[in-house]
């Protein structure tokens, strides 16, 4: 029996890293059979045990538990959850002014996940170099807007190499992971950071405007100034998964202030009398961008 670190997961198989040497392993059939609750059991950055056959090959007999990880609801109509990554240290979202737009919606979904998986979380608007003068007044608002929440958020773009410094700095010693959709530059930023990676980096799609899957699979990539990054596939939707309607509020910091003092323990600052978080937002007291991306977030999950 050898423990190891799960580095790149392709749907059945799992690479799977013990002391330097790289196996190729394959899930027992025990547990499998949580596949009823989550579609990937195993996720990049478990740590698992594995036993090793005579053609070299391994099976993964044991998951060790978790110090956080980062699910999302299953997609093409599967039940139950996916798991992003595990694991992880500091989680960025990266997303694009232009090509594509950024929507603030995702940021907003992204950190909701991080505070109810308890992952510390940053943000990232890349391709900076493409913005106008109302982009670089937008990207204002939003890093004055998430700064004031305790998010840290930076600015990058490849053609602005001064742009990455803080970023490199920050993903050392770390184990960290970017998520965002496809065609935001995680792969051009990887390969900017540490040149010696030479990932493949795909296109924006002239029709859509949207970016064209080029990882596909999710991988531990380790850099050269030090530290792990896993690089996850686009992702066009962040689906919330076990998290009810009147929970939803626990996750947005600057609510936290006011909900204490609703009329109703569950309520969920929508519609019911005496909310003092609706009351704080008339005030001026929570932004009318979160607000409202917090409105449509309840939403999705009542229709859940």
């Amino acid at each position: 029996m050898k423990k190891g670190l799960v580095t790149q997961s392709t749907g059945k198989w799992y690479k799977v890293a013990v002391n330097g040497k790289i196996f190729d392993c394959r899930l027992r059939g025990k547990l499998r059979l949580r596949e009823e609750e989550v579609t990937n059991p195993v996720a990049v950055g478990d740590w698992v045990d594995i036993e090793i056959a005579e053609d070299g090959t391994g099976s993964i007999v044991e998951i060790h538990e978790r110090k956080n990880y980062i699910p999302r609801q299953a997609t093409h109509g599967r039940r139950g959850e996916q798991v992003l990554a595990a694991n992880i240290d500091r989680a960025w979202v990266v997303l694009s002014i232009r090509q594509p737009r950024l929507k603030t919606g995702f940021i907003d979904r992204f950190l909701v996940i991080c505070e109810a998986y308890e992952v510390s979380p940053s943000i990232i608007i890349n391709k900076t170099d493409l913005a106008n003068d109302k982009d670089r007044g937008f990207m204002d608002e939003l890093r004055e807007l998430y700064s004031k929440l305790g998010y840290s958020i930076r600015l990058t773009s490849i053609n602005i190499p001064e742009s990455l410094k803080e970023l490199q700095n920050e993903l050392k010693e770390n184990i960290s992971v970017f998520i965002g959709p496809s065609g935001v530059g995680k792969t051009s930023l990887l390969n900017a950071i540490d040149p010696d990676l030479n990932l493949t980096v795909g296109e924006i799609s002239d029709y859509s405007n949207k970016g064209k899957h080029t990882t596909t699979f999710a991988r531990l990539i380790e850099l050269r100034e030090g530290g792990y990054i896993v690089d996850t596939p686009g992702i066009r939707e962040l689906g919330l998964v076990n998290i009810e309607p009147y929970e939803l509020s626990l996750f947005y910091p600057e609510m936290h202030e006011y909900r204490q003092d609703c009329k109703f323990y569950n309520c969920t600052h929508s519609h019911e009398p005496g909310c003092r978080v609706a009351e704080a937002f008339e005030e001026g007291k929570i932004h009318p961008e979160r607000y409202n991306s917090y409105l449509n977030i309840l939403k999705s999950l009542e229709e859940q």
